[in-house]
């Protein structure tokens, strides 16, 4: 018989979270368990840094405990990297390196804290023809009597026939329970709904005008929902939060090794976007208004929607349904299953109309899942003549090019560095996150602006920016200013002869590093720096795009395209001319490079309105070729041109007069 584990006592300041926790398990497990907020960007690897916290010496008798810096495991060789000497005295660790071994106080600083990142996820306006899987059929049905004692299911399936010509319709168990009721109350006067033309999934008494469905994108970051009135096709509302999953590491492999690494592992992240879907309907039900009688408002009830569309990637797919997505990160990384699928909300466990079903739209590859077929339904590159390039910028990077003739897919691993993991002073898009950031090309000041506050920094007094780090918009703008400006050079390395008051060598580990922000405008009382290992990590994410976006056009068969689109919430915030600049992708016109903000999201809510589109959605999953970049024989060799700034060798004519002739002429 097995002894029961062994607990201990763990408090987070400053939340106030507390617990007890088995000995043995990570300070970010235990965070995760308790509740507290820690940033885990690199999924418990030891490479991003952000999960730092301090360990708290001394005897706390309000908690009940005494507090020790060896109440944890031994020094890591992995810390070495982002605690310095004096702060390993104070008792700082990594959270995801340390064991607990006994009763713990622990402190986590303000750059450690997940904040509530800003979440941007509208809904565009795009022609989307109304034909939705489920509708609504309203009729008037005799009572039944001894001349006439016809079954309460068989006297509808009758009017229904009779007035709208459906048959062979069956009905849900539920909607069942509740026929004889609804029919009794409405006077023998109801409103069925049917889901595609095949079963009734809800009886409604007497007639209703308004009915309601959610299309939703469940990014590895952020997940967002949009609530549509079925009838007017308008979107009621969007909500969205950041992906509860995003605990257990920033990226698809970071999941998948958790769900590898742990027994419960797949569970657990199934169970955390089943609860977070379910907390996004319940707030989409109390902040969206149901038309009741006449005139009288009231608020949505989850009962009332009756249809889901749901994109996203393959690995979050996978998780969603419970299917093991371990496979999927191995070669020849094979999706578990290609087609869309039509489940019972009920059986997923996601609190609507228990009879409603959920469809989830179909994946294209390992890498490419449903999220990229949601943007070909929205962006229909495969009905138009012109060659399209799509970049869906993300923690993985989904690309597509060609027209109505061809096209081709393809996955690349920008990694977290966009979303501010693996940078000294990146972060989430959260309120002190700096997502906009010029430099003057001769006195090199810097000018920015910060999440959470409207003014620049050079209309505030400096204690006014409450700087914490930099997010996506942020270092997409900091790459092309440090070129533009001369202070980094095309190879990505920090100009040794530039004079900037702000380039220095950090005495701690003698690397260079330019300061964005000087402590007096930070919450953090430090410096916010740019190192020359960040520029380093933002040259191979943006490198990954621009050798994707150039063996396709390769493998197409073209020089050039006819437009650029950028997709994802980086496509809302992102600067055209600066991506040009830092060399995101090929040379193009900056006219033709196009933001279509949550194209994904549109494609969802595409498929929910119009059921022709799922269909499409299996057509053209099925006829996108998919391009596995990395066996292309000369990757590495286009991967390593691409790092530099914009290119090694490539030229881009469209940048002259944009950048300094000097610096767009380096050799």
């Amino acid at each position: 018989m097995m002894s029961p584990k062994e607990s201990v006592k763990i408090i987070f300041q400053p939340s106030g979270r507390r617990g007890e926790v088995e000995k043995g398990i990570s300070i970010i497990e235990a965070a995760r368990r308790i509740g507290a907020d820690i940033e885990a960007l690199c999924g418990e690897k030891g490479v991003c840094g952000k999960c730092k916290v301090r360990i708290e010496e001394g005897v706390f008798e309000k908690y009940g405990i005494r507090s020790r810096h060896d109440h944890v495991s031994e020094w890591q060789e992995e810390e070495e990297k982002f605690i310095e000497s004096q702060e390993r005295e104070d008792g700082y660790r990594l959270g995801c390196c340390t064991k607990i071994t006994g009763d713990l106080l622990v402190f986590v600083p303000e750059e450690s804290r997940a904040g509530k990142q800003v979440v941007s996820k509208a809904a565009r306006d795009i022609p989307i023809s109304r034909d939705p899987a489920v509708k609504l059929y309203y009729v008037e049905v005799s009572a039944p009597n001894i001349q006439d004692p016809t079954a309460d299911f068989e006297r509808v399936l009758g009017y229904i026939k009779q007035q709208y010509g459906l048959q062979d319709l069956r009905i849900d168990y539920y909607a069942l329970r509740d026929l004889p009721g609804c029919l009794r109350e409405g006077k023998w006067k109801v409103t069925a709904a049917i889901w595609m033309d095949k079963e009734i999934i809800r009886i409604t008494p007497g007639r209703v005008q308004d009915y309601y469905g959610l299309a939703i994108d469940i990014g590895t970051t952020t997940v967002a929902a949009y609530v549509c009135n079925m009838v007017t096709m308008e979107v009621v509302d969007t909500v969205s939060m950041m992906n509860p999953q995003c605990k257990y590491g920033e990226d698809v492999m970071s999941r998948i090794t958790y769900h590898m690494s742990n027994e419960d592992g797949l569970a657990r992240m199934r169970r955390d976007i089943i609860d977070g879907l379910n907390s996004l309907v319940a707030q989409a039900c109390r902040e969206s208004l149901s038309s009741s009688g006449e005139s009288h408002q009231i608020p949505l009830e989850p009962q009332d929607i009756l249809d889901v569309t749901i994109v996203g990637n393959t690995v979050m797919h996978h998780i969603l349904l419970g299917i093991n997505p371990e496979f999927v990160g191995l070669s020849p990384f094979p999706p578990v299953i290609h087609k869309g699928l039509d489940i019972k909300a009920r059986d997923l466990g996601i609190g609507i109309n228990p009879s409603a079903f959920v469809h989830v739209l179909p994946i294209e590859a390992g890498f490419v899942g449903a999220d990229n077929v949601g943007v070909l339904l929205a962006e229909g590159p495969h009905k138009k003549e012109e060659v399209q390039l799509i970049i869906d910028i993300g923690t993985n990077g989904e690309l597509v090019l060609g027209n109505r003739e061809k096209l081709i897919s393809s996955s690349c691993a920008t990694g977290p560095a966009l979303e501010g993991a693996q940078l000294a002073f990146g972060m989430r898009a959260a309120p002190g996150a700096i997502e906009r950031i010029t430099i003057d090309p001769v006195t090199h000041e810097t000018d920015y602006k910060v999440i959470g506050r409207d003014a620049w920094k050079s209309y505030s007094k400096p204690e006014e920016m409450q700087t914490k780090g930099i997010c996506g918009s942020g270092i997409l703008d900091v790459l092309a200013e440090l070129y533009c400006a001369g202070i980094v050079l095309k190879s990505g390395r920090f100009n040794p002869e530039q004079k900037s008051k702000r380039f220095r060598k950090n005495p701690n580990n003698d690397q260079p590093e330019f300061v964005i922000a000087w402590a007096e405008e930070t919450s953090i009382g430090k410096d916010v720096v740019v190192t020359q290992k960040d520029v380093r990590q933002i040259q191979l994410a943006k490198g990954a795009l621009y050798c994707g976006c150039k063996l396709m056009m390769r493998r197409l068969g073209v020089d050039r395209v006819d437009k650029v689109k950028i997709a994802g919430a980086f496509g809302t915030h992102v600067d055209r001319e600066k991506a040009l600049i830092m060399g995101l992708f090929p040379d193009c016109e900056t006219e033709k490079i196009i933001s279509v903000g949550n194209a994904a999201g549109d494609g969802a809510r595409a498929a929910l309105l119009d059921r022709a589109k799922r269909e499409e959605a299996n057509w053209v999953a099925r006829n996108v070729e998919y391009l596995e970049l990395t066996l292309e024989q000369d990757f590495q060799q286009e991967f390593m041109q691409a790092m530099h700034i914009p290119h090694m060798k490539d030229t881009f004519p469209h940048l002259v007069g944009l950048v300094p002739d000097d610096i767009l002429n380096q050799k």
